[in-house]
């Protein structure tokens, strides 16, 4: 089984290029883990800045969840948003897979949440899905970690976040495998509580020194990670060098 994850950034590195990455990659890939999905533009929010950046829907794929799911039909896709009701995360699974559960949970702040100020500073959530294959249990969990305009090193909050989505990881037995943009740095408590936990580091594991693209321009170059519980047999494990976003994909084969 294959598993690609990967921060979008909106699509702000170009439409195409994103749907022709996720196409080349549906024949032998079995999940998509996608982070910063829009379903519909908020144009109450032109121009507002949400993450530090100026909110430009020209340059946004605002309906990137219609467009990447019309660009994989054979894959059944799950969202979930953390800001309002048209942004956040999305899951693609491949349509032969047997779903058993899909939900999501949120680890920083509530559900409706409305921020001042940066729109970036919403509310966080964790989105699931279990699987059944060969007579074994699956859950991977998709993750867009909270961002404070304060770098990516440790809060209150962002500690709190992580013990609520290790508290959630506990909820499930079988393998469980979380990845996405944590947005933190890999020796914060807030990174190292996972493995605390018994979770598998694979940046750290596999020695990766960055998950950034050529168009991120800051010094701080870790942002996504994989973690796995340590039943997961993982054949291997690769950071995809493309331009598709200002994050590099990571992708995890596992038997």
């Amino acid at each position: 089984m294959k598993i690609i994850t990967l921060n979008t950034w909106g699509g702000r590195a170009g439409k195409e290029e994103l749907l022709s990455f996720l196409r080349k990659n549906a024949d032998d890939t079995d999940i998509f883990c996608l982070q910063e999905i829009w379903s519909a533009p908020y144009e109450h929010l032109e121009g507002a800045n949400a993450g530090g950046v100026e909110i430009k829907h020209q340059d946004i794929m605002v309906y990137g969840m219609q467009e990447i799911h019309n660009a994989l039909p054979n894959f059944s896709y799950y969202f979930h948003p953390h800001n309002q009701d048209n942004y956040g995360l999305m899951m693609l699974i491949r349509g032969d897979m047997d779903v058993s559960d899909a939900g999501d949970i949120f680890v920083h702040k509530y559900s409706g949440f409305v921020p001042e100020g940066d729109v970036g500073h919403h509310a966080r959530n964790v989105q699931y899905v279990s699987l059944r294959h060969e007579g074994s249990k699956l859950t991977v969990m998709n993750f867009h970690g909270l961002w404070n305009g304060k770098g990516k090193i440790d809060s209150e909050d962002r500690i709190n976040q992580s013990q609520k989505i290790i508290d959630f990881i506990r909820t499930f037995d079988g393998k469980v495998i979380l990845c996405g943009d944590f947005n933190l740095l890999l020796d914060t408590q807030s990174i190292k509580m996972f493995e605390d936990a018994g979770l598998r580091n694979l940046i750290r594991e596999y020695k990766i020194t960055s998950t950034r693209s050529s168009l991120y321009s800051k010094s701080e170059k870790f942002a996504d990670y994989i973690f796995v519980s340590n039943s997961v047999e993982v054949r291997d494990f690769q950071v995809i060098n493309t331009e598709v976003s200002d994050h590099l994909p990571l992708s995890i084969e596992i038997k």
